[in-house]
């Protein structure tokens, strides 16, 4: 089973190139992030055209949004509100015998304080409540996978220098410490990491205010794949192949300025 997420900053923009990464990767299930378009905006028959038709749909005006996108029939779609916010930066559906949650946590703006930047006091409560919301999980033998933006890089060698992006909003210690809490109490495996392990670098996005993205490869590691103890085996059985980011998307014309990660499940 391969799974794909992947922050598309505009679906409606960008349809072509999710056309186009569906036809090269042909993944089981892709949950897109930001697609920033009201569900009846939303490209279901190009998408379905594509080949999936199977859709679960949270969108909104103009901003954020999550959908997924399936092969095979979604059941239980459920859109949940996280910070007593309707937002739509949660989708969920059940494909295959597996759960897949799809987030878009927010972004935080450029502040890294809470008492003088409300983004950021709502990433850091969306983060908490993120751990709550999946805590004691790991106890549950639920197939379970949580995907998507969730605008945190965790690890030294998930930016370009951690020194300098200390205290840049995405990598500060108290994000990272709350996404590690929310990965520990849903005994969470964040599927990258352990397979790729420090220090090799990871990234999944990178600025739209470089010149040369590539040169200057000053990326960070936002977009994540994590599956439940149940999930664990068929995630790391395939070794380091099994998880892949598509770097090459971000050359693309009129790119995200994210990229889409996939992973192969052996079940």
């Amino acid at each position: 089973m391969k799974i794909a997420t992947w922050n598309i900053n505009s679906v409606r923009l960008r349809i072509d190139q999710v056309v186009r990464f569906l036809e090269e990767e042909a993944p089981d299930v892709l949950c897109l992030q930001e697609i920033k378009c009201r569900n009846d905006q939303f490209p279901a028959k190009a998408l379905a055209a594509a080949g999936y038709a199977h859709q679960a749909v949270s969108g909104q005006a103009g901003y954020h949004g999550v959908a997924i996108l399936s092969r095979a029939p979604l059941k239980e779609i459920e859109a949940e509100q996280f910070c007593g916010k309707d937002d739509a930066r949660h989708i969920a559906a059940t494909t295959l015998g597996v759960r897949v949650h799809n987030f878009y946590v927010p972004a935080g703006g450029d502040i890294p304080d809470p008492d003088e930047n409300d983004k950021f006091a709502h990433k850091l409560q969306f983060l908490k409540d993120l751990k709550e919301r999946f805590s004691g999980r790991g106890k549950s033998r639920k197939k379970e996978v949580l995907v998507g933006d969730l605008n945190v890089a965790p690890r030294e060698h998930d930016v370009w220098s951690h020194k300098q992006l200390l205290d840049v909003v995405s990598h500060t210690p108290v994000e990272v410490d709350l996404l590690d809490n929310a990965v520990e109490a849903g005994a969470w495996t964040d599927v990258a990491r352990a397979l790729i392990p420090e220090p090799e670098k990871l990234y999944t996005w990178w600025s739209y205010r470089a010149a040369d993205w590539r040169a200057s490869n000053r990326g960070r590691r936002l977009d994540h794949i994590w599956v439940s103890p149940t999930l664990e085996k068929a995630a790391l059985s395939g070794g380091a192949g099994a998880i892949r980011i598509h770097e090459r998307c971000r050359g693309w014309e009129r790119p995200s300025d994210h990229v889409p990660v996939t992973l192969a499940l052996e079940m």
